[in-house]
């Protein structure tokens, strides 16, 4: 996970341990400087990063994150298996890092995309002959992705990710409603702060926590929140009425 830091007064930057790069090494204190955002995307960390800078008047980086990093990983290809030098535990991150890494079997040939690696993740394992290698199946990820004659792999949707995450971590397990209704509370909290500072990072920081905490509070509850999206919709979708001092009142109301 990249998180994107705020030293206040000083900078903003861009880490994956904040202890070791904030902490230990620029000598700020949890309390001292703040999160702005996380994703496990660097494609999309680089360009908030630059985002974020210019937003808070900060000199923006001349060279994005993603390009601080041109090493390949590198992939050891059998006619079966393609072999990843990481556990899989380190495996999500460094798969982001190397988007368009190209490797070939004796078989197949690959090129890295991030579509993949939500199904990457799904299928990969742990080497038999080294805790700290992962691997996948050649021909399983070339049937998905690029056999023209079989259909495509479908590529989970952001609230998939959620739950994905959300079940990663146990809060399926061991989370339960309530709980998340109290994050959502605190969660709403900071979307008011950040609306009265107009603060628009802390706005969509907040807004996305939010739909994060619906998702899961949804799930503990055994629906999906699509379907709960669903239903509001087909409630409102030709609810007539109108707009009274800046909020809409439907027409039954007036």
């Amino acid at each position: 996970m990249y998180n994107i830091y705020h030293i206040p007064g000083k900078k903003i930057g861009v880490t994956r341990n904040l202890n070791k790069r904030v902490t230990e090494q620029q000598g700020y204190a949890p309390g001292e400087y703040e999160v702005l955002f996380m994703s496990d995307d660097i494609d999309l960390i680089s360009n908030k990063e630059i985002e974020l800078q210019q937003s808070y008047g900060y000199r923006k980086d001349r060279t994005l994150y993603k390009n601080l990093f041109k090493s390949y990983m590198k992939v050891n290809p059998t006619e079966q298996t393609s072999t990843f030098p990481v556990p899989v535990s380190k495996l999500k991150g460094n798969l982001y890092d190397n988007v368009g890494l190209e490797w070939e079997t004796p078989e197949f040939k690959f090129k890295l995309q991030k579509e993949h690696i939500p199904w990457i993740m799904q299928n990969a394992k742990t080497s038999m002959f080294n805790d700290n290698r992962s691997y996948i199946y050649n021909k399983a990820f070339y049937e998905a992705f690029f056999n023209p004659k079989h259909p495509q792999y479908e590529i989970p949707d952001r609230f998939d990710l959620i739950r994905f995450w959300a079940e990663d971590r146990g809060i399926y397990k061991k989370g339960n409603s309530h709980t998340q209704y109290v994050k959502l509370m605190e969660e709403a909290g900071e979307l008011a702060s950040a609306l009265l500072k107009k603060d628009k990072a802390e706005i969509v920081d907040a807004i996305g926590d939010m739909v994060v905490v619906l998702t899961n509070l949804s799930a503990l509850e055994d629906v999906k929140i699509e379907d709960c999206i669903d239903s509001a919709y087909n409630v409102i979708a030709n609810r007539t009425g109108k707009m009274i001092n800046g909020t809409f009142v439907k027409t039954e109301s007036l």
